[in-house]
């Protein structure tokens, strides 16, 4: 189903390693080439629930204080508004996008450095948003490399498979170590967001969970309004104070080009079984909360902008409008100058939460005060 949707994120590795004309002769050609495994699939032996009791099989868990890159701040960052009482604090669950890009096998073993170190990146800048109304937990998985999106082998489809069981595994642990009755915010992004619908489909709907839901932000994954949501659940969050309800987007600058995406998302099936070729994606705006609607750069509370090396950023103001065009696709207005990793076609999928960073941290707030006042 996952087949294809993340060659823009292949776009940017190859973008900085070949250059922009060379990816666009050979785009495909290449990340298939440079990403897709040429090895067999070794089966993983299946998780047991109690692995995640190590607390290093987390990222982030609330134990974990030094080095903890979901309490990660941009400098000179204050807190206006007051602060959650910690007894009324969420349990935020969060999955990681995809940081593994080698081909050597097709699941990252969870001792690889540099995919570690590029997840941890990723949590500061994604994760860091709910910081202040909940505890983030982010595990450690044995994440499908890059190349699983990229191939129709069914290899791709296989370590997605496997990478989803470690996801469900680290959730059971999750839910089983919070109180009974703590709220819970979930939130992913790009294959973190894949594992995310199913673990919504599987975990939450029908169950007692859904009513602890605040909300779900299922980020940088198409989601289908008629096909996949009805079993997903949980509502749609179609008002900014709205609980228990989904939130999704995918960030194009102007002019948007997401063909590709599209071709590939109108081949596949929805969780309903039935086809979602043509369906509407869930557009959520970011800014205010609102679902297939616009608003203004000055609405804007605050823009990530990333250092060279990705270490820190500064937040901008007013940088960035965000409106829901007919199909589905959040769009920016021009491309705003956030370093090298806009994709091809004005694809700002990297930068997904770094757009709404501070609009996304006063979301959540918002609905957890609602949440907590119900």
């Amino acid at each position: 189903m996952a087949r294809k949707f993340l060659y823009f994120v292949a776009g940017m590795v190859i973008l900085v390693l070949a250059g922009a004309f060379v990816f666009r002769l050979y785009g495909e050609e290449l990340m298939e080439v440079a990403f897709v495994p040429d090895t067999e699939f070794t089966a993983q032996e299946v998780l047991e629930t109690n692995v995640y009791a190590d607390p290093d099989m987390w990222l982030a868990r609330p134990e974990l204080v030094k080095g903890n890159p979901a309490l990660w701040l941009p400098e000179g960052y204050t807190e206006s508004d007051p602060a959650i009482p910690e007894a009324k604090k969420a349990a935020v669950f969060f999955i990681h996008p995809t940081s593994f890009l080698k081909k050597e096998q097709w699941n990252a073993p969870l001792d690889d450095k540099e995919s570690q170190a590029r997840a941890r990146i990723f949590l500061r800048g994604q994760a860091s948003a709910f910081n202040a109304v909940g505890e983030v937990w982010a595990p450690r998985y044995r994440q499908a490399t890059l190349g699983a999106f990229l191939t129709e082998k069914p290899e791709g489809q296989r370590a997605l498979d496997s990478a989803y069981q470690d996801v469900l595994a680290a959730f059971d642990y999750f839910i089983s170590n919070i109180p009974d009755d703590q709220p819970i915010i979930l939130a992913g992004h790009s294959q973190g967001s894949l594992h995310l619908t199913n673990l919504l489909k599987d975990r939450v709907a029908g169950t007692p969970l859904a009513s602890r839901v605040v909300a779900a932000y299922v980020v940088g994954w198409p989601v289908s309004v008629t096909t996949d949501i009805p079993e997903m659940g949980l509502d749609i969050c179609e008002t900014p104070d709205q609980t228990r309800c989904i939130m999704a987007w995918q960030s194009f600058a102007e002019p948007a080009d997401y063909t590709r995406i599209v071709d590939v998302y109108d081949q596949t099936i929805g969780f309903n079984g039935q086809p979602r070729k043509d369906s509407k994606l869930l557009c959520s705006n970011p800014i205010n909360g609102n679902i297939d609607s616009a608003a203004a750069a000055s609405a804007n509370l605050g823009t990530l902008v990333p250092n060279a090396d990705l270490s820190e950023a500064t937040l901008a103001v007013a940088a960035v409008p965000a409106k829901c065009d007919g199909r589905g696709f959040l769009l920016i207005g021009d491309p705003p100058d956030l370093g090298p990793y806009a994709l091809p076609g004005n694809n700002y999928h990297v930068y997904d939460y770094s757009l709404f960073w501070s609009n996304i941290r006063a979301d959540v707030r918002r609905r957890m005060t609602a949440f907590l006042a119900r």
